[in-house]
């Protein structure tokens, strides 16, 4: 039997209007037992067997764990008898600090926008997932305020315009690339989870502490891998009053290979 294990990989990125930290990824180093001189990337349980012995040798062997893969020729058949396995090779980008911009002032309203991009890079032929969260409940604070988190028109349904209204404060994300999942493409009109267009700051979502999966990959796009852009806005209306200070969210976006 052939197995294939699966691995994730996560970038951590903060969000502020002054200071970020962003905190760096890269590939998957994967391996069950290591020293100074040797890794082993698999292993495997077995048993039975016997134990046989002569007064020149001991031998002991195992029950075979047959793979299925047979290899022959014209003067033999041989059958492996270790399980065959494969390590999904799985690397994201550290993507470049994100500053909202321009300021929203404390009264009056405003909207800031910014906007970066992950890189996923996998061999797994079953592809690979980006997922989002917020470390923090409402997503975008500061140590005295916060903004609230975007609150879609049909529930776990982006909405198509960034929703915005006089007494409203939001914090909302959207992806575009062309691995984006289905719930964030668009007919081109005015509904998400729908169609296959991927309109440009269209279809606008909260970002929880739970995550939500925004893109997926179907089969392995090594060694190129594939980006996808996350577009971040802020939005106080014009009857909200904000108290000053910088504000921040630290966003968690996790490469899943599948």
């Amino acid at each position: 039997m052939k197995e294939e294990k699966n691995f994730k990989i996560i970038s951590v990125l903060s969000i502020a209007l002054f200071f970020l930290l962003c905190l760096p990824a890269g590939a998957v180093d994967n391996y069950v037992a290591s020293s100074t001189n040797f890794k082993i990337g698999e292993d495997s349980i077995s048993s039975g067997g016997i134990t046989s012995t002569s007064t020149n040798f001991g031998l002991s062997d195992i029950l075979p764990v047959f793979s299925g893969e047979i290899s022959t020729s014209t003067s033999f058949s041989s059958r492996q008898s270790a399980p065959a396995m494969s390590s999904a090779y799985l690397a994201i980008s550290t993507p470049s600090n994100v500053a909202m911009s321009p300021a929203i002032n404390t009264s009056g309203g405003g909207t800031g926008d910014g906007a970066t991009s992950w890189t996923a890079t996998t061999d797994s032929s079953g592809g690979y997932s980006l997922s989002i969260k917020a470390s923090t409940g409402p997503a975008l604070k500061s140590a005295t305020d916060a903004f609230g988190n975007y609150l879609t028109l049909v529930t776990s349904v982006p909405d198509y315009d960034f929703r915005v209204g006089a007494g409203a404060d939001f914090f909302g994300f959207s992806p575009e690339g062309s691995d984006i999942s289905s719930l964030y493409k668009d007919d081109g009109v005015s509904l998400c989870n729908t169609g296959s267009n991927d309109t440009v700051n269209k279809c606008w979502d909260s970002i929880l502490t739970s995550n939500k999966t925004f893109a997926r990959g179907t089969a392995s796009n090594h060694p190129n891998g594939t980006g996808t852009a996350v577009k971040f806005r802020a939005f106080a209306g014009t009857l909200v009053s904000k108290a000053a200070g910088s504000y921040s969210a630290t966003i968690t976006v996790t490469a899943l290979s599948l």
